[in-house]
């Protein structure tokens, strides 16, 4: 019985704090990279924009490949640590130091830059897997509560959050004492964020080890052990849920991370702002997301995931679309949606995250194993692999619309009409259709509250049967 109550004892503060600061440095990182690598490819480096498109499209497929590789290779994990912890404490290191090599420029020829920053993107990716997969998969082996895993994943995403605005205050207070020279701007910003980056993943290690080892003790006879990997696909993909959740959070973050690389061309090209302007934008997207993040999780324990998705989705839609419409000055306009779309945002983060976990109580339910890695892993490898078209789509336009990359040493060219207006497409039309798709999902996601109330009856009566 014991095992059973720590299964259902709520997580202190303290313990969800820990957690949550183990999203800091890859939130750090990854907010970085969607907000600037783009912009530092074409307009530091010298690429054109269809070349850097190719690097990301390259690195997010090899990071989606490394995906579900790593979830079943942490599955199977036997370590005093438990699953998990051995990946984050060992692979934060090389982490960092990855992170800071993706922000030099070793060359002035393209061929040469372009298979460094290839191999860099791998290599990174491969780290980024190694620390935050595991970490994902710890939310259901700290808690099996529905709400407690939402009000988790708000601690998650808070610092998750907080490190995206931390990151972007920290590159903007760099561009303004920096001012003239972009190659010492992004070599000096990859160095602090690595430094940075690294340490909360050991406070998250820290924090939350006697709860997991604790609640490891129940699962030991849980294990997935041999399924070979193609029948562990199977397995997740025949989860009708799973394929919900996937293409929910598939969608969400499609429109983050689609719009969050073309802002800095639609501040600086379209809407003619200095390039310091570019993290003030973002802060205030993300800046209104960390405040709602809490405010939907409350909500959410009230009216349910589902209600608070379509809520939030609605908001952002509407500011996505507006900013295809605004011109050049209507500056307090773009912020104001921007705040919109913060509030959006903020579902995105949380919604899909929290789902998942429910997602996996089910495969238990149906199949008597826990399958967290699996799970995780093949959600992000399905998410990844959309990015990487997406992202490489739009490296794509921008070159046919007439583009012009920026020879590094010299002020960003003016660019021509159909870039400046593929440029508001990516910005506007195009995220909206995946927020729209991601509605419709979320209306037809089959596990509402009342329904893992009963996967977790089921589970309990289950193992009382065993024992």
């Amino acid at each position: 019985m014991n095992t059973d109550f720590s299964q259902i004892q709520k997580l202190s503060f303290w313990t969800k704090l820990a957690y949550g600061a183990g999203d800091l440095g890859p939130a750090i990182c990854a907010n970085i990279q969607v907000f600037f690598l783009l912009y530092f490819f074409t307009n530091v480096a010298g690429l054109p924009a269809g070349l850097a498109g190719s690097i990301l499209m390259i690195g997010k497929i090899s990071d989606a490949i490394n995906d579900p590789i790593i979830g079943v290779i942490s599955d199977r994990t036997v370590h005093p640590w438990g699953r998990r912890y051995p990946w984050m404490v060992y692979g934060a290191i090389p982490f960092g130091i990855l992170f800071f090599l993706q922000w030099l420029v070793p060359s002035t020829n393209q061929s040469v830059l372009f298979w460094y920053y290839i191999i860099i993107a791998v290599l990174f990716n491969i780290a980024y897997t190694v620390v935050n997969l595991p970490y994902a998969a710890l939310t259901p082996e700290l808690t099996k509560d529905y709400n407690e895993r939402t009000s988790l994943n708000s601690f998650r995403f808070a610092f998750s959050i907080g490190g995206s605005i931390l990151s972007l205050i920290i590159a903007q207070f760099i561009f303004f004492i920096l001012p003239n020279n972009p190659m010492q701007q992004y070599i000096v910003l990859g160095l602090v964020c690595a430094i940075i980056s690294v340490l909360p993943i050991y406070w998250c290690f820290f924090g939350t080890r006697q709860r997991v080892f604790s609640a490891n003790q129940q699962q030991e006879n849980d294990d997935n052990t041999n399924l070979p990997i193609v029948e562990q696909l199977r397995v997740a993909l025949s989860n009708g849920s799973f394929l919900f959740v996937i293409g929910i959070y598939l969608c969400s973050w499609l429109g983050v991370q689609l719009t969050a690389s073309i802002l800095p061309y639609f501040v600086v090209d379209w809407m003619q702002l200095p390039q310091a302007s570019f993290p003030q934008v973002a802060i205030a997207v993300q800046g209104t997301a960390l405040i709602m993040l809490f405010v939907w999780s409350a909500i959410s324990n009230k009216v349910g995931k589902k209600t608070v998705y379509f809520m939030g989705v609605c908001l952002w839609i509407i500011a996505q679309g507006g900013l295809f419409f605004i011109q050049p000055g209507q500056v307090n306009l773009m912020y104001s949606l921007a705040v919109m779309a913060g509030i959006g945002v903020s579902t995105a983060y949380l919604v899909p995250w929290s789902m998942i976990p429910d997602v996996i109580d089910l495969d238990e339910l149906n199949t008597g194993k826990r399958r967290e890695g699996i799970f995780y892993s093949f959600m992000v490898f399905l998410q990844k692999v959309g990015l990487a078209i997406g992202l490489f789509l739009v490296g794509i336009a921008l070159d046919i619309a007439g583009f012009i990359e920026t020879i590094p040493g010299t002020p960003p060219p003016t660019q021509p009409e159909s870039a400046l207006f593929a440029i508001r497409v990516a910005i506007g039309p195009l995220p909206t259709i995946f927020l729209v798709v991601g509605l419709l999902l979320a209306y037809l996601y089959p596990i509402t509250q009342e329904v893992h109330d009963q996967i977790l009856l089921q589970l309990r009566e289950r193992k009382q049967q065993i024992r």
